[in-house]
């Protein structure tokens, strides 16, 4: 096979050109990461969140590498926010084809100084936050007879809860349960709903827990040694959202840890 035919099937397996993509969560680390791998792979993105100027980096670096982006500012737990996205894709001509939550918060309390108040507020913005997305996107898609994808950011502490942090790890376990329910549910209408995984990956939200007894104790349960880096999650990221490589993948959770979940002792 040579070169050229090499790259356009790879491209009609992966390519994702003539498809919108909305990123909730696409201001930070992450999330923009996955904003950039999804741009590259054709995909028009749009970046969700509440930093205008963090948005608005990221649109520049998505087109500073030809790719197409534009920023808009909602808050991921309003249904009003997110429902005035849909209507401006409309105007402007767009579905949705792939949808990402990604949008998350984290606290390391001691679990009996757990207030409801913060309970409530990671709740809010892990698990509502997604809940209210896959209503609107997905009604949006059924509507328009998208066969589409939706990727929900959860978290290896969803399988397997990590210590000191009780409510993160309880509103991943439901984003998971969530997510097989949904991709049962739209299976028959070619809309794809799955999770990917991240291991340990330094980001804003996490920044705070990790001392440096607790980076030890990671990298002592972490085969590779090392934390990802965001660009590791591209394959993951390109393989869920591709409608033709992915086409057969519903319900399931991926993985990108290198290798802490397989680890015992």
């Amino acid at each position: 096979m040579s070169e050229s035919s090499s790259s356009g099937y790879l491209q009609s397996l992966f390519g994702l050109s003539g498809k919108t993509a909305v990123v909730i969560g696409g201001t930070g680390v992450l999330g923009g990461a996955i904003a950039d791998t999804l741009a590259q792979a054709g995909a028009h993105v749009v970046i969700v969140g509440r930093n205008a100027v963090n948005g608005a980096g990221r649109v520049k670096m998505i087109e500073e590498l030809q790719g197409t982006a534009e920023f808009f500012k909602a808050d991921s737990t309003s249904r009003e926010d997110l429902e005035a996205l849909v209507a401006h894709l409309k105007a402007n001509g767009r579905t949705t084809d792939i949808l990402v939550n990604g949008a998350g918060i984290n606290a390391a309390t001691p679990f009996l100084e757990i207030s409801d108040e913060e309970w409530e507020q990671i709740f809010r913005v892990n698990l509502l936050s997604v809940k209210v997305a896959c209503q609107v996107f997905g009604q949006s898609m059924l509507d328009n007879d998208v066969a589409g994808s939706i990727i929900n950011i959860a978290s290896m502490s969803a399988i397997t809860p990590l210590s000191r942090v009780f409510t993160y790890s309880a509103s991943k376990a439901a984003v998971l349960n969530l997510t097989q329910n949904l991709a049962r549910e739209w299976a028959e209408r070619s809309i794809r709903v799955n999770a990917l995984s991240p291991g340990f990956f330094p980001a804003e939200q996490n920044r705070k827990v990790l001392t440096p007894e607790r980076v030890a104790s990671i990298m002592n349960h972490t085969p590779a040694n090392r934390f990802g880096d965001p660009e590791e999650l591209a394959g993951a990221v390109l393989l869920l959202a591709a409608g033709k490589a992915g086409s057969f993948v519903t319900g399931t959770n991926v993985a990108v840890d290198g290798g802490f979940s397989c680890m015992t002792i």
